[in-house]
């Protein structure tokens, strides 16, 4: 069990189910889970993909989409609930003699959770525009293998593809494709930006904890969330740097970090000098709040 009063702070968005499963791991473990959004973010060329999609994967010879977010799940689920509030005749006329719809495309999801996204919006509307064929799921769960699933299941066929991105991607898979052969046209669709809240937001959940001598960990799970909120952090906590001597108990909230995964954990240490204390084997709530656990248990 965590030491009493170990208070974790999670720079995320809390999930949208009804208890969320990161605060949900850590609390059972004993500690204090305080998710606080560093990031907003914000759809972005909707227009455009609204046309591509009205159009169909014929009009631009589109073999499959690749989706690699739960955002760019949400602005195909933005562009389907738009086009399917009326029946599209045009839409219907130019498809009903057999001509591929969306519904009989693949998409190919990074991982079970954007997966299980993408078909949720065929649950709430049932439209030629919707996702039915997804592929790829757990056993894709990084960039990478998503890359390697894509060209293994293509055969060595040639294909174009439309890829659904944010303002911040690795060239990972893109690279892997195109030396595969395959073709991508790239739409960007949404962008991220450092919460404008953020400040407001991480004074409010701490707020409750400022008395007493507790002890903190900040995890950062991303390097866009590191670039960000590290500086408005370092206003209320000793945000430890590499190499320095331990501090003293009067230089402010004394913490110690952690890091979903290993891209992180490089950028904390190698661009800011931050030192992490921890990083989860796996991005996975449980695997988290073990990692911490086991630190502590360590340290005692």
């Amino acid at each position: 069990m965590a030491k009493p009063g170990s208070n974790v702070i999670l720079l995320r968005s809390p999930s949208t189910d009804a208890s969320d499963p990161y605060e949900t791991a850590l609390n059972s473990k004993g500690f204090t889970a305080l998710t606080v959004p560093a990031l907003e973010t914000a759809h972005v060329n909707l227009d455009q993909l609204k046309r591509l999609v009205r159009a169909g994967p014929g009009a631009q010879n589109f073999s499959g989409v690749i989706i690699t977010s739960g955002r760019s799940c949400e602005a195909w689920k933005a562009v389907v609930e738009e086009l399917s509030h009326g029946f599209d005749s045009e839409y219907f006329i130019q498809h009903r003699v057999g001509l591929a719809t969306w519904a009989s495309t693949p998409f190919y999801a990074v991982g079970r959770t954007t997966a299980t996204l993408l078909l949720d919006i065929i649950q709430a509307r049932d439209s030629l525009y919707a996702p039915k064929d997804v592929r790829g799921a757990e056993e894709s769960g990084t960039s990478e293998k998503l890359a390697r699933f894509i060209l293994n299941d293509l055969k060595g066929n040639a294909a174009k593809m439309l890829y659904l991105t944010g303002d911040k991607n690795r060239d990972t898979l893109p690279t892997i494709l195109q030396e595969g052969g395959v073709e991508l046209e790239t739409l960007q669709v949404y962008g991220t930006q450092g919460s404008r809240t953020f400040e407001r937001d991480m004074r409010r959940a701490i707020e409750p904890y400022s008395t007493g001598r507790s002890a903190w960990w900040i995890v950062y799970f991303a390097p866009s969330v590191a670039d960000f909120a590290t500086p408005i952090l370092r206003e209320h906590f000793h945000i430890p740097q590499i190499d320095e001597e331990a501090p003293a108990e009067s230089d402010g909230r004394v913490t110690r970090i952690a890091s979903i995964g290993p891209t992180t954990t490089r950028h904390l240490r190698e661009e800011l000098k931050i030192a992490v204390h921890v990083t989860a084997a796996k991005p996975t709530p449980d695997d988290l709040a073990c990692a911490l656990v086991s630190l502590e248990s360590g340290s005692e």
